[in-house]
């Protein structure tokens, strides 16, 4: 979709290229994320794509097609852009701000009205904010309307500037996630600027690490950055937590759980005490009819024929099949056990421990190695 040959670009009166020999070709429909320290031309590469700086030297091409062959707003209208700060015109309500391409292009009234309900509604905008004006916006409402005007015409390829980087954490987690379902629906072609190594690792389909001047050091899926840095300058970038970083990228879903020593509450407490001894425990866990009741010591289990009557605990770590490596690690330390119990709906699904989470990680540099 978007091709880069030998790209270079060196401002007037610089002593050094912003940007020297870049190659890189961006897959039609993949988010690849430029990630690296301030002057490695991360924001340059961008504005050589739509035009906004021409390059030095070198060739770019878009679906095919080099860029330097028509007028630069031509191109830019079929490029979405979306920017930090966000560069919405103050005088105009977000409903005319949302049409500002759809107006160049000439759409008819009704259509540009189909399309920014159709927009607020996909960016999750409540449409009455439609007519307001956007010093009345939150911050990360604001950002919602960058990007509504940026897909406006139904562009293929979106450039996205650090647009989360003005909000604060809570709502900037809350924007790349959305950001994440969005491209699930969309399939737009994205390049995303960031300084942050964990938002690259987060949206990215494929990371490019820049070093100043513009010089790719490494380029890969976030797990083979992670797993395999290659050089010192991509490992310090990363940082010492790399190993955490993989967890993040791993669900719970991809291990193979264990049962534990689990059992229905209508079973017996022999049966209970077995199932404690099959697994080296000193409790076990009950369940009605699937649903995770909670567990009890063994030194607790009646000698009567029967369960029923005990007052089970919770279980202090629980996560969702969904969850990521790195947030059941994190609850099991949080809650000082050495394993999770896996559930959906309050569903029993399995346990998850420090080993398996090991084990799994191992894997993952397994199967690279191998393939």
């Amino acid at each position: 979709m978007i091709s880069l040959r030998e790209v270079s670009k060196t401002y007037d009166a610089a002593s050094a290229p912003a940007v020297e020999s870049l190659t890189l070709e961006i897959l039609s429909g993949e988010i690849v994320v430029l990630v690296g320290p301030s002057g490695c031309g991360k924001t340059t590469v961008l504005k050589m794509i739509n035009r906004l700086v021409e390059p030095t030297s070198g060739d770019i091409e878009v679906a095919g097609t080099p860029i330097g062959e028509g007028e630069p707003h031509l191109l830019r209208r079929s490029i979405g852009y979306v920017i930090q700060q966000v560069g919405l015109f103050p005088h105009w309500t977000v409903r005319r701000n949302i049409a500002t391409v759809p107006e160049l292009l000439g759409w008819s009234p009704q259509r540009i009205s189909d399309r920014t309900g159709e927009l607020a509604r996909l960016v999750g905008l409540d449409e009455s904010m439609l007519d307001r004006y956007p010093g009345a916006l939150s911050g990360g409402q604001q950002q919602r309307v960058g990007v509504a005007r940026a897909l406006a015409a139904d562009p293929p390829v979106l450039l996205m500037d650090e647009p989360f980087g003005a909000v604060d954490p809570i709502v900037r987690q809350r924007l790349q996630a959305e950001l994440v379902d969005l491209q699930k629906r969309l399939r737009k072609t994205i390049v995303f600027v960031t300084h942050d190594i964990e938002e690259a690792i987060k949206l990215g389909d494929r990371i490019v690490i820049l070093n100043v001047g513009g010089v790719l050091e490494q380029q890969g899926s976030p797990a083979e950055i992670l797993s395999r840095p290659s050089n010192r300058f991509v490992e310090d970038f990363i940082g010492a937590e790399r190993n955490l970083q993989r967890l993040a990228l791993r669900r719970v879903a991809e291990v193979r759980l264990k049962w534990g020593p689990m059992v229905e509450v209508s079973t017996t407490p022999e049966a209970a005490r077995e199932a404690a001894a099959r697994e080296g425990t000193e409790w076990v866990g009950l369940l009605s009819d699937g649903v995770m009741a909670g567990w009890v010591p063994v030194s607790e289990l009646p000698e009567s024929p029967s369960l029923e009557g005990l007052e089970p605990r919770p279980f202090g770590a629980v996560v969702s099949r969904r969850a990521s490596l790195r947030q059941t690690v994190d609850a099991m330390v949080g809650s000082s056990q050495e394993m999770a119990v896996v559930a959906e709906d309050d569903y029993y699904c399995g346990l998850v421990d420090f080993r398996m989470v090991s084990e799994a990680l191992g894997s993952q540099r397994g199967s690279r190695a191998g393939g």
